[in-house]
């Protein structure tokens, strides 16, 4: 079941803090590493992508899809490669700070980015 927007903006400034000093759009970008034909990708592209712009996280790591068999962008520099599809990155002004690798799933992949968010903030 999908939670109305205001409730996941609700949960984030309460669980997360967010109200507290948030790192700037500025600073953090979710990269998504996929693949074509990427079932997961497709369903995170179904259940979240819509809605992740106008979220609390999509607000502060605006989302930046690159595909696994493009080159990587000389701006942002990895812990390493990513191997699976969907891999998405937390950068901090270009830097890697932390990775979920998979989608496991709109629920648990909220709750995991925003602890992401919360360690770079």
């Amino acid at each position: 079941m999908r939670k109305s927007i205001i409730a996941r903006m609700a949960i984030a400034v309460f669980s997360l803090g967010l109200w507290a000093a948030p790192a700037s759009a500025d600073d953090l970008e979710l990269l998504m590493i996929e693949a074509d034909g990427c079932t997961w990708c497709a369903r995170w592209h179904a259940e979240v992508g819509p809605e992740y712009p106008l979220t609390p996280e999509g607000q502060i790591a605006p989302l930046r899809l690159i595909n696994i068999n493009a080159p990587l962008p000389a701006d942002i520099m990895l812990d390493r490669r990513a191997i699976y599809t969907p891999t998405f990155i937390l950068l901090k002004n270009g830097a890697e700070t932390g990775r979920l690798e998979g989608y496991p799933g709109e629920d648990f992949f909220w709750g995991l980015l925003g602890q992401l968010i919360a360690q770079a903030s």
